[in-house]
């Protein structure tokens, strides 16, 4: 049987990225979030399976749900890398199967783009019941087709964004156009794809025809994201426009340059996800500020794969890491530069402080630290010494005196102090 060139890219493309996403080696391939796996019923009583990722502290200010590509699975490694995007700005992502796909019940036989339609609409029920508002929708390839269509359906969403989607649902005939005949004379037909063999039948054409999306996006009034390749050999990058210009504002336009319709570079899968988290920010309610707890000034949580460590410390998120040289991914600064780094903000803040209340001209205060281990010059103490050298540039109408007095103050900051006092580490197991 003859296969169009477009049929075979999306073969390969997904064969390939199915194979990549269970190889836990890979680099890049982290997983520092909290992760539940979990069932919930579709609209006819079938249990899907789904995961749901949570930021570093447990606590989602809101959630997302994410729809991936057609025939795929939660399990692809483009949505750990996007969800995990999400999680760093404090937002919930639940994933999940389509009714016949992956884990979840049911027969993919019986499905069609509105049964898709109706599992996001489940999904987005399903976590407004149990655990807080799903208040956006992340859709990939056909899956953003189906948030699209599914928006209007759930009240609490309040912004979008698509991933490669194609403008209209019946695009995604051409995975099968060669077997269109035996469709329509038959009632059925299988299809091999991402090796694996679907049953198409009649309805899921049928269905597919009677959508019109386009229709349906002139009506929505919620934010929009759009994303797309200029290189997408899949999904034409002229479906985005075509949303675009349908679509009523607020709604903005991201071109992914130089990356392929399934994400597959991990880079790019990385940038997608930082793109929305911080999209969506402008179109979400803002999360409550929390007060501090004293047993929980910070929490850090570093997965089972590499050193990519997610980190809340008060209301701020961020991301620590050690140098690929060392198995690590470097996407943040390591342990012993935020150490530093406390060292010299909390030297730059106390000189600045002190200078305000005398009333000195300090413009402003720059603070270089390193740290290494170096041998101790004490003949009584054996081996090596961590060491931290700082060296402090102070801007401004200042005199020698002056000068002078700002240094002995940088010995006066509360870190550095802590750093020279004896300090009691007390570590014991949290009970889950």
């Amino acid at each position: 049987m003859s296969r169009s060139p477009k049929y075979l890219r999306l073969f390969f493309y997904n064969c390939i990225t199915n194979l990549l996403s269970n190889v836990s080696h890979l680099k890049y391939n982290i997983s520092t979030m909290k992760t539940t796996k979990l069932q919930f019923p579709n609209l006819q009583g079938q249990q899907l399976a789904a995961k749901l990722s949570l930021p570093v502290d447990g606590h989602a200010y809101t959630y997302a749900i994410f729809a991936h590509c057609f025939t795929c699975t939660k399990n692809l490694r483009a949505i750990r890398h996007i969800s995990r995007g999400l999680t760093q700005q404090g937002i919930g992502v639940l994933q999940f199967d389509f009714t016949g796909l992956g884990q979840s019940e049911g027969s993919f036989a019986n499905t069609n783009f509105s049964s898709n339609v109706d599992d996001i609409v489940a999904a987005a029920k399903f976590v407004n019941n149990n655990y807080g508002k799903a208040e956006l929708l992340v859709g990939h390839s056909l899956g953003g087709t189906a948030t699209l269509a599914a928006a209007a359906r759930i009240k609490s969403v309040k912004a979008m964004a698509t991933i490669g989607a194609p403008a209209e649902p019946h695009h995604v005939q051409h995975l099968f156009k060669d077997v269109l005949t035996e469709i329509w004379e038959k009632g059925a037909a299988n299809v091999n794809l991402s090796g694996r063999n679907f049953t198409i039948q009649r309805q899921f054409v049928n269905d597919l025809a009677s959508q019109s999306l386009l229709e349906t996006v002139k009506k929505m009034r919620k934010a929009l994201l759009i994303l797309h390749s200029p290189q997408d050999k899949i999904v034409d990058i002229n479906n985005s426009a075509r949303i675009y210009k349908a679509a009523h504002h607020p709604k903005s336009f991201i071109s992914l340059n130089g990356a392929d319709h399934l994400l597959m570079q991990a880079a790019d899968s990385l940038y997608v996800g930082d793109v929305i988290g911080s999209w969506a920010k402008r179109y979400l309610p803002a999360p409550a500020k929390t007060p501090l707890s004293t047993t929980q000034q910070a929490v850090v949580r570093t997965g089972n794969i590499g050193f990519t460590t997610d980190i809340k410390a008060g209301q701020h998120r961020f991301v620590a890491d050690e140098p690929e040289s060392v198995g690590g991914n470097d996407f943040g600064p390591t342990p012993y530069d935020l150490l530093v780094a406390a060292l010299g903000t909390c030297t730059s803040m106390t000189l600045r402080m002190y200078a305000d209340r005398k009333k000195w001209d300090l413009k402003s205060v720059q603070v270089h630290l390193q740290h290494q281990k170096v041998h101790s010059t004490d003949a009584t103490q054996k081996g090596k010494i961590d060491q931290i050298e700082r060296f402090i540039e102070l801007e401004g109408e200042l005199d020698e005196k002056q000068r002078q007095r700002l240094l002995e103050i940088a010995d006066r900051c509360p870190v550095h102090r802590t750093l020279h006092n004896t300090i009691v580490v007390k570590t014991s197991l949290k009970n889950s």
